[in-house]
């Protein structure tokens, strides 16, 4: 079959305005899906090797799930996948899948690099399915607002990947912060030890792909390069600067997530970075982010986020506690998360449960029950009209835009950038806006990115 990329033009101004201002509400249930005439749930999966095959198992594990179609630019990963899957067609462009299965799939699955999260997507939900997308939801912020506004206007039901989301100890801290038990909230400090970053130079040690890569459909949306061993793929990608988005979006995504869902957090007013300077290669080796978010009824009148990765985490906090807490230093784990708040701090490991201090004062302190969700399967239950996301595309565009700020902050370090959420740029340094949003490669432009 011969496909022709859909050559939509890139949307004006006025569009991406429009697109881009409303800001819809949590918790919204789209329409579901009508079944297969089997009744089965008939998925379609782009992206099957590494955490697309856990996906990929995980969504298949429901017992109303059908797998329907597998799609992978390594024709090695698409065999092993086609193996436990003798049934799916297989393909290994996305975008030919969908166009030829059309209504013989009812949802899809992208597992992808972070810069085809945005693409394949898009080109589900523009054909009205519903989509889990890894996180984090995009590579740019303009996507993310994107994603967010066409599955709302559609009604599709969404779920982004950060599966710890739906786990009962992630859940019961949301909880016992909203609950008050350590009061109002004035800092929140996040970290992860994971280096998913590349300090070095322009990549020179270029090489023919092996035979088992389409590497031109791999790269994508992305502008043409040289194969380089080790660097991109299977793995390395998520430390250069056009595919992945470094340690904080791989990681500050699921970390940032059950402070950003428990505060009610909105958009940043600014974030700055302290970081080395851009090479324009790969993210740098470590940061620290700093975040202003405005207050809430769980904050105080304004909430400070600071991130650390690479070797600057766990960080070494110097925090002016209340003297009769007892606290004079704090042992952190190597990812995590520690809320501050008026009455007493909350640790959150990564992953764990929520640990209260001074263990004095709380000792008695109540625990709330919760069930431990299967953040897959509330995907497929809430397709086929059971139940709704915790997930989907209207939380997860605002956490994604929100952490991909500081990303951006990343590329401009000890500079203030001042966020205008509602015309979604930055207000004092114009060379940020550029960064907001990405030029598609010609043949894999997608009407709405």
């Amino acid at each position: 079959m011969t496909f022709t990329p859909n050559q939509a033009p890139r949307p004006t101004r006025r569009f991406f305005l429009q697109a881009g201002l409303a800001v819809p509400a949590l918790g919204y249930l789209p329409a579901a899906r009508a079944a297969s005439p089997n009744g089965k749930f008939r998925t379609a999966h782009i992206g099957v090797g590494g955490m697309g095959g856990a996906d990929l198992n995980s969504i298949a594990s429901h017992a109303q799930v059908e797998v329907a179609a597998l799609c992978d630019v390594d024709s090695d990963r698409l065999a092993a996948a086609g193996a436990k899957h003798t049934g799916a067609r297989r393909f290994k462009d996305y975008r030919e899948m969908l166009s030829e299965l059309g209504d013989q799939v009812d949802g899809v699955v992208v597992s992808t690099p972070d810069h085809t999260h945005a693409p394949a997507a898009m080109t589900a939900m523009l054909q009205g399915k519903p989509v889990y997308c890894q996180k984090p939801l995009t590579h740019e912020v303009f996507e993310a607002r994107q994603l967010r506004t066409v599955a709302k206007d559609k009604g599709l039901v969404t779920q982004m990947g950060i599966q710890v989301h739906s786990s009962a100890p992630y859940r019961r801290a949301v909880q016992m912060i909203q609950t008050g038990v350590i009061g109002p909230v004035s800092q929140v400090f996040a970290w992860s030890n994971k280096n998913w970053g590349y300090d070095g130079g322009p990549l020179t040690n270029f090489q023919s792909p092996p035979a088992s890569l389409d590497w031109d459909l791999w790269l994508g949306t992305a502008a043409e390069r040289e194969f380089v061993p080790s660097a991109y793929h299977p793995g390395n990608w998520r430390k250069m600067i056009d595919f992945g988005t470094g340690t904080l979006g791989d990681m500050g995504v699921h970390i940032f997530d059950t402070p950003y869902a428990a505060l009610e957090l909105t958009a940043p007013r600014w974030a700055m970075t302290t970081s080395r300077p851009p090479t324009h290669v790969g993210h740098p080796e470590r940061n620290v982010v700093r975040y202003e978010f405005p207050g809430t009824k769980h904050t105080t009148d304004k909430l400070i986020w600071t991130w650390y990765d690479g070797n600057w985490a766990p960080p070494e906090l110097d925090l002016d506690l209340p003297r009769d807490w007892g606290i004079s230093s704090l042992q952190l784990p190597g990812q995590g998360a520690l809320f501050v708040g008026e009455g007493g701090l909350m640790l959150l490991p990564h992953v764990g449960e929520p640990v209260l201090m001074p263990e004095t004062k709380f000792s008695g302190a109540a625990r709330p029950e919760v069930a431990n969700g299967n953040h897959y399967h509330e995907w497929v239950d809430a397709c086929r009209g059971e139940g709704k996301t915790s997930a989907g595309f209207d939380y997860a565009g605002p956490l994604t835009e929100a952490l991909l700020l500081g990303v951006v902050a990343n590329r401009f370090p000890d500079q203030r950038l001042m966020w205008d959420a509602d015309d979604l740029r930055v207000t004092n340094l114009a060379a940020a806006n550029e960064l907001l949003r990405s030029t598609y490669r010609e043949g894999f432009a997608v009407a709405g990115l």
